[in-house]
């Protein structure tokens, strides 16, 4: 079988038009209708980044005290993130349809953006954090174009890839129930017997939006379970509704109600977080996209140092590296659309659209572009070519007009998908040989380090120091790829910058 074929060629049919032979979409076996029909899917199944990709990146402040946009009220930017995610998401999926001719479809990529929104916009401004993922993508472009990027996959070890998918997974998992007040940091907790978290405000649960966040989380694993298309969606619109329900009956207000007499904020514990969950008075609205194009390439050199600059753009591009190539891999294998060695036909046109929606999600100040596993719901309803893709592109093109509804959704409706996404991301934890003492330290430090200390480059650049020191001390060399020394040396440096600037008295 020629590898420009793939396993549905058996149902193929001579092409009836034009849009059939660019598509190929008799030879692959399909029709215009299973098409559109796993486009439609598609977009059902991954329309959940246009709420939750607001609520990630666009709700933490940088280092300045800013929000996207230059914003300084907490939220203000959701409505801005969430047109440019629909927008940006669009434009790549489109590209993918019609460049890569396959039925993948983008979008900003979750886990990708808490690294962003965590651990590197802290550090620097968004403009500069938003740079470091155009320069990735870029970097990504350069060894698609070179085909480096297969050594750099081979480099680092299966289990280390796990392991930072299953860390970033409990990291989102943590956010999720921190933001819906589930869990809750002690305020003004001191002395030995303090612990840094606790359940709910008080240790206890209480509170009308805790119970919409209760009822939310196990609606969305029930869906989740019983694989229901679409479930994170449906979850995410029902739990709102639910909690606006709640609202118009208890008139809960929300957690932060303002400056009080003498100027302090007034806190209401059993408040809503974020947003008030009311009927918006826009159902529709004309997209704001000042976001597009406003990053700063190199400022984070300067604002952050040459050393740890480059570790973020590493940090990212190892993010968004692997993800990639399990997704096509697992869809492709899913549609028979993989030829007789495993591969798929045209991949590099695939791995090039990914690598520029890196860019481009950068440059669209979303974070990170990649292609999603999603995508597998249009695959199950038939779809073989990228005229599914275009189909979801167009519906994505359309949803930026809804970013209004974003504004009505409170972190309690929208944290129980992160949960749930977290514990889709550690499902891969399957993939680690705790038996292995070699692997399994180094993935236990990058797994639990994340949610720890608050970072994902934390737990990374640990992991990957684990496992070159471990390996080394047993004398294991050939097995430690050149690739690892460099990496592991460049977050030696990243974690005693600071300690060794204090100790000579650098600024």
């Amino acid at each position: 079988m020629s590898s420009e074929k793939t396993a549905e060629t058996v149902e193929s049919r001579p092409p009836s038009g034009g849009l059939d032979r660019y598509f190929k979409i008799s030879e692959r076996g399909s029709t215009v209708s299973r098409e559109v029909r796993g486009g439609l899917a598609t977009f059902f199944t991954m329309a959940y980044i246009v709420v939750l990709n607001p609520l990630i990146i666009g709700t933490v402040a940088d280092r300045d005290g800013q929000f996207l946009g230059d914003l300084t009220q907490p939220g203000a930017s959701i409505p801005l993130v969430a047109a440019a995610t629909a927008l940006v998401a669009g434009l790549l999926t489109i590209a993918m349809g019609v460049i890569g001719r396959y039925p993948f479809a983008m979008a900003a990529g979750l886990g990708l953006n808490a690294v962003v929104a965590f651990g590197i916009a802290s550090g620097m401004s968004w403009e500069d954090a938003m740079g470091i993922v155009v320069l990735e993508g870029l970097v990504i472009a350069v060894l698609v174009l070179t085909g480096f990027r297969v050594a750099v996959f081979h480099a680092i070890p299966m289990g280390l890839k796990a392991a930072i998918a299953v860390g970033i997974g409990l990291f989102i998992a943590l956010i999720g129930f921190v933001d819906a007040g589930f869990v809750r940091r002690i305020p003004g907790a001191v002395g030995e017997a303090a612990v840094p978290l606790q359940l709910g405000a008080t240790g206890s649960l209480s509170g009308w939006p805790t119970l919409v966040f209760v009822v939310g989380l196990l609606l969305t694993v029930l869906l989740v379970a019983l694989r229901v298309k679409g479930a994170i969606l449906i979850g995410i619109v029902a739990t709102t509704v639910f909690a606006i329900l709640v609202e118009w009956i208890a008139k809960v207000g929300p957690y932060n109600a303002g400056p009080g007499p003498d100027g302090k904020p007034v806190i209401n514990p059993d408040g809503w977080q974020l947003n008030v969950p009311e009927l918006p008075g826009d159902v529709i609205g004309s997209p704001d996209l000042r976001l597009i194009g406003d990053f700063s390439l190199f400022g984070s050199f300067e604002r952050a140092g040459v050393v740890a600059a480059l570790l973020f753009v590493f940090t990212v591009m190892l993010a968004d590296f692997f993800d990639t190539m399990g997704t096509v891999v697992g869809v492709g294998t899913e549609g028979k659309m993989l030829d007789e060695k495993g591969n798929l036909p045209g991949v590099r046109n695939v791995l090039l659209v990914d690598s520029v929606g890196a860019a481009a999600g950068g440059a669209g100040s979303v974070s990170s572009n990649t292609t999603y596993i999603e995508s597998a719901a249009g695959v199950a309803e038939g779809a073989r070519t990228g005229l599914a893709s275009v189909v979801t592109g167009v519906l994505f093109l359309v949803a930026m007009f809804f970013a209004p509804l974003v504004t009505i959704v409170p972190f309690e409706a929208a944290s129980p998908a992160l949960v749930v996404v977290g514990f889709l991301m550690m499902a891969q934890i399957r993939h680690i040989d705790f038996g292995d003492h070699d692997i399994a330290i180094p993935a236990f430090l990058t797994i639990v380090l994340m949610p720890f200390t608050y970072s994902i480059t934390a737990g990374i650049g640990a992991g990957f120091i684990g496992y070159v020191v471990i390996k080394a001390a047993r004398r294991r060399f050939a097995e430690i790829h050149p690739l690892m020394w460099l990496i592991a040396a460049l977050f030696v440096v990243y974690f005693a910058l600071e300690p060794v600037k204090e100790l000579l008295g650098v600024g």
